[in-house]
């Protein structure tokens, strides 16, 4: 098999792993809290945010701010190790390859 054939058959094999992978990640998880579990936020690894919980106890109309500081800092921490997992993913399956100019 010429060296185009193989590439070509690496090739397919990794676009098959990467969809299995995307397709783990739709379904895994991470949850992220701030404020003592004031407030939830959960996040799936494929980058789409699932829900966010907040403890009746966290609403203080006197104090909007510090509550939108608390949704802030969960929804983006879930994010961000949802990336990171993802991201970690995605390189078992592209790890070693030799991609010119990656």
């Amino acid at each position: 098999m010429s060296s185009i054939g193989k590439m070509l058959k690496q090739a397919k094999k990794m676009e098959q792993q990467m969809a299995k992978i995307q397709a783990g990640l739709a379904e895994k998880t991470v949850e992220k809290s701030t404020g003592g579990g004031a407030v939830k936020a959960v996040a799936k690894c494929d980058g789409t945010l699932v829900s966010i919980k907040i403890s009746p106890e966290a609403v203080d109309p006197e104090d909007v701010e510090m509550l939108e500081d608390m949704v802030l800092s969960a929804v983006t921490s879930a994010l961000d190790e949802a990336k990171e997992i993802s991201n970690q993913e995605m390189a078992r399956v592209t790890q070693g390859l030799p991609i010119p100019g990656l």
